[in-house]
């Protein structure tokens, strides 16, 4: 080693090695400076504001630089419709993400032993019900409309192609697994609007997910996809916004421009909300909820603060839901939905939290949350054809509706939402339709359902339109409701609907998906909160009806 350290600093070495140092140093210096050369000239010759892109060069013409009039016109609509298929296409991804908004809320307002049970039914709808609407749902919906009309072929927008009752159209006839829709199998018109409606079509089915919770069966909860996916929600859908008899009241019958929906408050919201009422009323209260006279029993959620990330996100996607249901970038109207869609999500939020503070003494956090979506719900319809002023009380009254409506429901009508799901989507989804009727101004949607003029409510002048949103909001009642009310009660006299006593005790993490939401977190209890009769920390759990000291 001393030879070693004697060599490394011996004069006589270090100066024989001067002469290879010196040239791999003067290497490298070239090397550096070469790089950085090469490095400067590329930004040298970029442009960092990017008004040299583009221009005259950029238009496909058989002469470079000298395009004709014809080529530069083909260029500009080819760009049109390329935009607005983006446009589209970022709206599907902004609703899809909705789907983890809608599992983070539900989860955090059920309990923990529910959690992951809760989770998969929010994460498999999606998959039941997209193949389901691919297969028979689209077809039914829109299987009577041509092209769009941003599109080439947008000249007939109705083809006639639908069952009809003399004028009014129920039921489009193709389309069936995609085919035989505009161009041919790869049309991308055709596919982003079926991506669009078919994340739509997932939001209704989830609803129902959350007013169910805690006690449906998985192996029931997997035909209802297919049930809401396939027949219940694209039949209103068709009716609403395929060309059909909602739709055309005002043509045949001079009520306004016919029903109204802008995004969705009615076929969407309500369809899922009133199917979660009947799903709920069929299937029973949770076991604890109702005390033997009646009095119901608080069960709380395990998680509000992931209940009330899984509402940002909500809010985030439904900038999506509505500001891209103008199905083009072109439509310069997204900018004012946006804006509305915010005001009214955030005055439902305030006038919830406000009044149960008021009520109970405590700003309720799970309220605001559900004041938030209730604004957010009630504009979804409107949110168009308002201006912001009237989001803001659309949406405030939202938020009184889903308090008194939660109230109504469970002390009542005695029936167990666990998240809220009737009040939130059911009532204000019904509300929406009716705002719209109420505080449509008139400067928006000339010619829309085929009528002249734009839409109106009635403290514009336009009773009409009034009516029209009435009609619709009795027939989704009507239809979402007893539809899947029959349904569920099918499966319920097959003993097919509801988990047993021992599995919903034990928790249906471990009964049902054979996995443990949070398997650290366990500590132990009589009733069987946790998993295999255990109770995860810190949650509370109620007595079971007649267990009362």
């Amino acid at each position: 080693m001393r030879s070693i350290i004697n060599r490394m600093f011996d004069p006589s070495a270090i100066q024989g090695r001067m002469p290879d140092i010196f040239r791999r140093a003067a290497v490298r210096t070239v090397v550096f400076a070469l790089v950085a050369f090469f490095v400067m000239a590329a930004f040298a010759a970029a442009d960092p504001t990017g008004s040299n892109y583009g221009g005259i060069n950029a238009v496909t013409a058989e002469t470079a630089g000298a395009p004709t009039l014809e080529e530069i016109g083909a260029d500009a609509g080819t760009l049109k419709v390329s935009m607005n298929i983006f446009f589209l296409t970022v709206g599907v991804c902004l609703i899809f993400f909705m789907q983890a908004g809608f599992m983070l809320v539900e989860t955090g307002f059920c309990r923990a032993k529910h959690a992951a049970h809760v989770a998969m039914t929010n994460f498999v709808i999606f998959a039941v019900g997209a193949l389901a609407y691919w297969a028979v749902g689209f077809a039914l919906q829109f299987g009577s409309l041509g092209a769009f009309y941003w599109a080439p072929g947008a000249e007939a927008i109705l083809t006639g192609d639908a069952v009809k009752l003399g004028a009014n159209a129920l039921a489009g006839t193709k389309g069936f697994f995609l085919g035989s829709l505009g161009d041919g199998t790869y049309d991308p018109a055709v596919m982003v609007f079926f991506l669009f409606q078919m994340v739509f079509m997932d939001t209704a089915a989830t609803i129902v997910t959350g007013g169910m919770a805690e006690r449906w069966k998985f192996s029931a909860f997997l035909p209802f996809g297919v049930f809401m996916g396939a027949l219940v929600y694209p039949l209103f859908g068709m009716w609403m916004w395929g060309g059909g008899w909602l739709a055309t009241l005002g043509a045949n019958f001079g009520f306004g421009n016919g029903a109204v929906d802008f995004a969705g408050s009615s076929v969407v919201h309500a369809v899922g909300g009133f199917a979660a009422l009947a799903g709920a009323m069929v299937i029973g209260p949770r076991l604890g909820k109702f005390k033997a006279d009646g009095t119901p029993v608080a069960i709380p959620g395990h998680n509000i603060p992931m209940a009330i990330l899984g509402t940002i996100i909500l809010v985030f996607g439904w900038f999506g839901f509505n500001g891209m249901s103008t199905l083009a970038a072109t439509d310069l109207r997204f900018p004012v939905i946006i804006a509305n869609t915010m005001l009214a999500g955030s005055a439902g939020c305030l006038s919830a939290m406000f009044l149960v503070w008021k009520m109970w003494g405590k700003p309720d956090p799970s309220m605001a949350v559900n004041g938030m979506l209730a604004g957010l719900v009630a504009i979804t319809a409107p949110c168009a054809f308002v201006t912001p002023w009237a989001s803001i009380i659309i949406g405030f009254i939202g938020g009184l509706l889903v308090v008194g409506s939660v109230v109504f429901v469970e002390r009542v009508m005695k029936v167990d939402d666990p998240v809220g799901a009737v009040s939130v989507h059911g009532v204000n989804g019904a509300w929406g339709m009716i705002a719209l009727g109420l505080f449509a101004d008139g400067s928006y949607g000339a010619g829309w359902n085929g009528v002249e003029g734009a839409v109106t409510g009635l403290f514009y002048g336009n009773a009409g339109q009034l009516v029209a949103q009435l009609v619709a909001v009795v027939t989704v009642v009507v239809w979402s409701f007893g539809m899947h009310y029959a349904f569920f009660k099918v499966q319920a006299a097959f003993g097919a609907l509801r988990s047993s006593e021992a599995d919903e005790l034990a928790g249906l993490d471990p009964t049902e998906m054979g996995v443990l939401a949070y398997p650290d977190l366990v500590g132990s209890g009589p009733l069987g909160e946790g998993s295999l009769g255990e109770v995860p920390v810190g949650v509370a759990h109620p007595k079971p009806v007649g267990g009362e000291a």
